[in-house]
């Protein structure tokens, strides 16, 4: 089942529907793949010098900024998993300002970040290929406020569209 529905303002804190309104329709699955084709695309198309660019000093590079984009996917999807499968421990937050410097993603090359990428993203398009028609509305809380499976799914799409937007926007 692909077509769950648009998450309602109940299913998440209300700075999540920054991202939520971002996706179009409500086939997330069928978004979070045309989604991967074209981010991917798009990442290839910036080259290994210009992806340690940044758009001004206190500013992350694009290797840094796709290294977010990937630890925040893996996070939203665990979420996700474990709300899903039944668990009720709340989970806690995750602080891109602690994990992004401790990343060491300039470090790395720019095509293992978009590889990885891909990688992330086919696991998270198999989790929810594979969901249960009644786990898309089971709740839990994240990072203090409750959250479902499927405004996790969409969090997770509009949290790429965001950021490649600002890459667009900002550093091209």
């Amino acid at each position: 089942m692909t077509t769950v529905g648009i998450p309602d303002q109940t299913e998440a804190a209300e700075y999540y529907f920054n991202y939520i309104k971002q996706v179009r329709g409500d086939d997330i699955c069928r978004t979070l793949a045309s989604q991967s084709a074209d981010a991917i695309a798009f990442l290839q198309t910036i080259p290994e010098s210009q992806s340690l660019h940044r758009y001004a000093p206190d500013k992350w590079s694009i290797r840094q900024l796709l290294g977010h984009v990937n630890d925040t996917e893996r996070v939203f999807t665990f979420r996700a998993l474990w709300f899903a499968r039944g668990f009720s421990d709340p989970l806690p937050s995750f602080d891109q300002n602690i994990a992004v410097p401790l990343s060491a993603a300039d470090g790395r090359s720019w095509a293992s970040h978009v590889d990885e990428f891909g990688a992330i993203r086919t696991a998270t398009m198999a989790l929810f290929d594979n969901m249960p028609a009644d786990a898309w509305t089971r709740c839990g809380v994240a990072s203090g406020n409750p959250v479902s499976v499927r405004a996790l799914a969409y969090i997770i799409a509009g949290h790429v569209a965001h950021h490649m937007r600002i890459v667009r926007e900002r550093y091209l």
